[in-house]
């Protein structure tokens, strides 16, 4: 029985066969795409169809062939070749006709591969039908294609040649606040989560003039996924609440997402609006300050880790760090002065976060310490300097949003807070001298208002901490 054979063919030597450099055949890749378009013509005998009458099967042969081109198109030569032949055209038509998600997220695959490369990346990207398509792509409600869609957006936005045509694109397109949305808030699918969240952080990195109308979208209800032709409509979605969403969903299963998701929430807070529609939640914040500082005071950089760990996770903690500095910056806002005012507010427990504020300085003293020691001992490569001086600039800025929201903490401490902070061995003459070696001098005023406040609670350890520090001793 004859049948079309296997890419890569060595045996298949016929002269002018070959794509470009490889040993894959162009009749073969050629029969592929014209099978491809018969799979979608109305003359096609029909494939199987579905308890609907949706046709949702594809044919084995079919598809084990339709995926070894999706491999073959990561090589260069052959995504130009189906370039040439007009594969996305093709793959529009699959789009258009087809009830296969399979085969859907097969052939927007072979498209992400395809734009991996500068020129085809271009080329799609001002193919203004195929790109509208694409965008409707993310309203599927099948999670292999709505992946395969992500990373396809995602490498499109990363080509600075036409990063910017999408980013007009998807502001100009209402449809894909929502569709994102819902799956950020709905999804339990991480590794589709982390795809979305990349690309939402590269748009808001992008333009932030998008990332305005989607922190003030959310009054509008729009047309999402739906399994059928029929329009559904989607909840009123709220950027903040489905970004928190998410990131409960992959914080356990993939740090890296975690990341991701986190400097999303810092993005927003650049703007006053991103603040404010953080901390004007109907709880108040209470959510996002809850979640960050679970991370902090219980998962991340946590007394049983390796100083070392600082390292790892500095650019998480950062994004972290930022947002609760920003959210904790508003309190003066009248809403959030009420809440202060009560036990139930999520402000009122300061001492176990300014406990871990403290031990990230301590770690990257310590980290700091084996840095000097290890360029004592040996000679760093010019490449390896270069790399722990952007290690040196990472930890810089943890260290200067640690320290701030470390000094705006300090000054908000009671004598009931630091009896309570003593008690609980969140502060004593290490810790404080710890704090008071990163925060001095440039936040003198806060050290000098916290130490008034730790004289009440314990005099002696204000005196030795005076003794170490002789700047601030109070003048009568």
């Amino acid at each position: 029985m004859d049948r079309n054979p296997s890419p890569p063919s060595s045996e298949a030597e016929e002269e002018g066969d070959a794509v470009g450099n490889t040993v894959y055949s162009k009749h073969w890749l050629f029969s592929i795409l014209t099978r491809l378009i018969e799979v979608i013509s109305p003359e096609k005998t029909e494939p199987p169809v579905g308890p609907e009458g949706i046709h949702t099967e594809l044919d084995e042969e079919m598809e084990n062939d339709i995926c070894k081109v999706w491999d073959m198109s990561m090589d260069e030569d052959v995504a130009l070749f189906l370039q040439e032949f007009n594969a996305p055209d093709i793959f529009m038509g699959v789009f258009a006709k087809s009830k296969c998600p399979r085969l859907t997220e097969i052939c927007v695959g072979i498209l992400g591969n395809m734009a991996c490369f500068q020129d085809i990346c271009m080329s799609i990207s001002k193919d203004e039908n195929l790109g509208q398509v694409l965008l409707q792509r993310l309203c599927d409600s099948d999670s292999p294609t709505l992946l395969e869609t992500s990373r396809l957006l995602l490498t499109c936005l990363s080509q600075p040649e036409v990063a910017n045509v999408w980013v007009e694109r998807i502001r100009e397109n209402p449809s894909v606040y929502d569709c994102v949305c819902f799956i950020m808030s709905s999804s339990t699918n991480v590794e589709l989560l982390v795809k979305v969240g990349e690309m939402v952080d590269k748009l808001f990195d992008l333009d932030e003039e998008l990332m305005l109308n989607w922190i003030k979208n959310g009054t509008c209800r729009s047309v999402g996924p739906s399994v059928d032709d029929s329009p559904e409509e989607l909840p009123d979605f709220k950027i903040v609440p489905c970004i928190l969403e998410a990131a409960k969903q992959v914080r356990s299963d993939n740090p890296e997402g975690l990341d991701v998701y986190m400097h999303i929430l810092q993005l927003l807070t650049t703007v006053d609006e991103g603040i404010q529609a953080i901390v004007q939640a109907p709880d108040g914040g209470k959510e996002t300050w809850s979640l960050l500082y679970d991370l902090v005071c219980h998962e991340l950089c946590q007394p049983d880790d390796p100083p070392i760990i600082v390292q790892e996770q500095k650019t998480v903690l950062a994004s972290i760090l930022s947002v609760l500095s920003a959210m904790f910056a508003s309190q003066t806002e009248q809403e959030y002065t009420k809440m202060r005012k009560s036990k139930s507010c999520f402000f009122f427990s300061y001492m176990p976060l300014i406990g871990s504020l403290i031990r990230i300085l301590q770690y990257m003293e310590s980290c700091g310490k084996r840095s000097v020691d290890n360029s004592k001992e040996s000679e760093q490569q010019e490449t390896e300097k270069a790399d722990l001086n952007e290690e040196d600039f990472h930890l810089k800025i943890l260290k200067d949003i640690c320290c701030e929201l470390l000094s705006n903490m300090l000054q908000e401490l009671t004598k009931e807070n630091t009896l309570e902070g003593l008690h609980q061995g969140h502060l004593n003459e290490q810790t404080c001298s710890c704090a008071f070696q990163n925060l001095l001098p440039l936040y003198f005023t806060s050290v000098e208002s916290f130490l008034e406040v730790l004289r009440e609670a314990d005099q002696t350890l204000a005196d030795n901490l005076e003794k170490r520090f002789p700047s601030l001793k109070v003048h009568v």
